[in-house]
């Protein structure tokens, strides 16, 4: 009588994972008996969970905005494990203030973490996968990467950057057996909002708008909906389950705000389609 052997579990390598989302979903990984590799710019707050599971579990550091710690760790991570299944991009942070308010030198800081060290990790990643014609990209975006608000102008457009990325890069890579997630959370009881620096230059034409809204932001802190954990575990059994979506939005309120914004952009698209084709050459099909 044969047996199938049974497959190696997963290899994830998350990013940004001694705190958030990165961190629940390390343990979410663990729990579930794969293996991962967990990162962060100071490795030692990445031992608790490693001992969880110390010969499933290896702790990296990584400065996601540095492309030759992106390689050495992806490197690493193929030494430990052989290669690299699936590719969480968490890393990121946010930013408060109207785009007037932010200065050159605020905005350009969070495009290298949020976007640029971003694709520096995924193109390290990139290679392993295509040569296995196998693996998942999973891109933490926001519910701000689909509906921008006021006051986190530069924040948002960081994240409307991964979401063009992430649709192009799934178009790109699903021929090759590589899946592409975008994930978009709303308010979730992190520590997101509370390290969620505000631009240094404060404008007060902006108070009735940007302000007033990030102002209603920093007291909601710990009383969000979200629960962290759970959005983990839906994360992981998304990509676990062999048929990711291209776009998981997470949380009620974040729901809510996408199905509103569609319905708003539905109704403008319509009230404007005259105008739309008004710009074709005449007697051109559609």
């Amino acid at each position: 009588m044969t047996t199938t052997p049974t497959p190696d579990p997963a290899v994830w390598f998350v990013t940004g994972a001694a705190s958030g989302f990165g961190r629940d979903i390390v343990e979410e990984v663990l729990a579930r008996g794969g293996r991962a590799v967990a990162t962060a710019r100071d490795p030692s707050r990445l031992a608790e969970l490693v001992a969880i599971a110390p010969q499933r579990a290896l702790a990296l550091p990584l400065d996601v905005v540095d492309p030759r710690q992106a390689q050495d760790a992806v490197r690493l991570a193929h030494e430990r494990f052989g290669r690299i299944d699936v590719l969480v991009n968490n890393a990121g942070r946010g930013f408060a203030g109207a785009f007037e308010e932010a200065s050159d030198a605020e905005v350009r800081e969070v495009f290298e973490l949020n976007v640029f060290g971003l694709m520096n990790v995924t193109r390290a990643v990139l290679p392993g996968m295509r040569a296995r014609r196998a693996g998942a990209i999973v891109n933490l975006s926001s519910v701000g990467g689909l509906v921008a608000r006021a006051g986190t102008a530069v924040y948002a457009s960081t994240k409307f950057a991964v979401e063009g990325l992430s649709q192009a890069m799934a178009g790109e890579l699903r021929h090759l057996g590589i899946r592409v997630m975008a994930v978009e959370p709303g308010p979730f009881r992190t520590n997101f909002i509370a390290a969620m620096p505000r631009a240094a230059r404060r404008i007060p034409d902006y108070d009735a708008s940007s302000g007033a809204r990030i102002e209603a932001l920093y007291p909601g802190h710990g009383r969000q909906r979200g629960d962290p954990r759970r959005a983990a575990a839906a994360i992981v059994a998304a990509i676990a389950g062999g048929d990711p979506p291209m776009h998981l939005v997470l949380g009620a309120p974040a729901l809510a705000l996408v199905r509103e914004a569609r319905e708003r952009f539905d109704r403008e698209l319509d009230a404007w389609q005259a105008v739309a084709r008004s710009a074709d050459y005449p007697g051109d099909p559609d």
